[in-house]
């Protein structure tokens, strides 16, 4: 089996397709979408570093220049959306909004949200303790980082069951080759959740809080403050990056831990603090929940022996290269223990993921949930389907029972 993102079997297990391709070479030419596959951790490593990669190529050169087509029109209001956000900015402005973003997003602020993370993990492993079981995706994983997203962001808990769906519409962009539908909800979803978003920016301008909107607005240096738009674009971020990348490392997590008995069984055993969060980090090595980062060439460079040009497009797979052997000592086993483990499933560089704290403390506080003492052991009620996308890597749903 090759590399096929849209084939149902490669989804289920992309691992033996990524052992040929770094067998093939350091850059694969792969024609069926233009782009060069870089697979190994070295070179994903040391090209997300590389400023002459970029997620966006406008703040150098046109369409034209740079020689590709301007999206769509009608797709401009998802394009505005995600241009402002800090995964799509480049230097300068990438930097003057990071820095600002930082201001307000501080490791106090994260700090100060463990209680309250720690208390809905508990109260969503209540609920599904009660009812015996039933889907981990939508009783734990998705409600989780949801509500600690609305709860950083302010979003009163009426208006929490908006958040999921427009997340899921805008995600849809990032798979390869988006049908049209997929872009008509995106486009949707992105106005609804701008429009929603400047209402409850306006409200926080009047009546300022302890959440973050609140701290976005206040937050300011020399060389000034975020625009509207680029407030929006960071809590649309927050709730995309944050929600999808997290529900996806707990099912598919959760599905890793119930093959490998023996390792569940030893992280029961001892669950003090810093032997689950090694044990998160290596289930975001494992099975990757963002398996594909793509990023424009904006001056010539070269992997291995092949010669890239400005103008091609580079997929750094994290999938492969989180289980590359010249990096990890046996890689495809998964290793509850393992101490050397600079995974990239965060990123690196610029554009390395701000909310990894935050993700990190969610994701402990949801497995510590169902671990805890008191809490019987999980077992799986029937094999678990992958949901159609390849980028963003995760189940249909996960049956369990106690």
């Amino acid at each position: 089996m090759g590399f096929d993102p849209w084939d149902a079997a490669f989804v289920a297990d992309p691992y033996p397709a990524y052992r040929e391709l770094r067998e093939q070479g350091r850059a694969i030419w792969w024609e069926a979408t233009g782009q060069w596959l870089v697979p190994h951790y070295a070179d994903v490593s040391a090209l997300l570093r590389d400023r002459r990669l970029g997620r966006t190529y406008l703040h150098r050169f046109s369409h034209e220049e740079f020689g590709r087509e301007a999206p769509p029109p009608e797709h401009e209001p998802f394009h505005v959306l995600n241009g402002n956000g800090l995964l799509d900015l480049e230097d300068p402005a990438h930097a003057r909004v990071r820095r600002l973003v930082a201001k307000a997003f501080t490791p106090r602020t994260v700090e100060r949200l463990v209680p309250a993370v720690q208390r809905m993990a508990g109260e969503l492993v209540g609920r599904l303790l009660a009812d015996g079981g039933g889907d981990l995706l939508v009783t734990v994983a998705e409600p989780l980082p949801v509500a600690v997203i609305a709860e950083l962001l302010g979003v009163p808990e009426a208006d929490r069951a908006l958040l999921r769906p427009w997340s899921a519409d805008i995600c849809g962009m990032f798979e390869l080759r988006p049908d049209e539908e997929t872009a008509r909800r995106a486009v949707r979803a992105s106005i609804d959740f701008s429009a929603y978003l400047r209402e409850l920016i306006s409200e926080r301008r009047a009546r300022p809080g302890e959440d973050l909107i609140s701290g976005l607005i206040a937050a300011h240096d020399e060389e000034g403050r975020l625009s509207e738009q680029e407030m929006i674009s960071t809590c649309v971020l927050l709730l995309n990056a944050g929600h999808e990348a997290t529900v996806n490392t707990t099912v598919n997590g959760w599905w890793a831990l119930l093959r490998n008995p023996d390792q569940l069984a030893a992280l029961r055993a001892g669950r003090d603090p810093e032997k689950l969060s090694t044990a998160v980090d290596e289930l975001m090595r494992y099975d990757t929940p963002l398996q594909m980062f793509e990023r424009w060439v904006l001056d010539d460079i070269r992997v291995g022996d092949i010669e890239i040009p400005r103008g091609a497009e580079v997929a750094l797979l994290f999938g492969s290269a989180n289980r590359d052997p010249a990096r990890f000592d046996d890689p495809d086993a998964l290793d509850l223990v393992r101490a050397d483990n600079p995974h990239l499933t965060f990123g690196a560089g610029i554009h390395y993921c701000l909310g990894a704290p935050l993700a990190r403390r969610e994701l402990e506080a949801s497995f510590g949930a169902l671990l805890a003492d008191g809490i019987p052991p999980l077992r799986l009620v029937e094999e678990p389907r992958w949901r159609d996308g390849y980028v963003i890597r995760g189940l249909e749903r996960l049956l369990v029972e106690f």
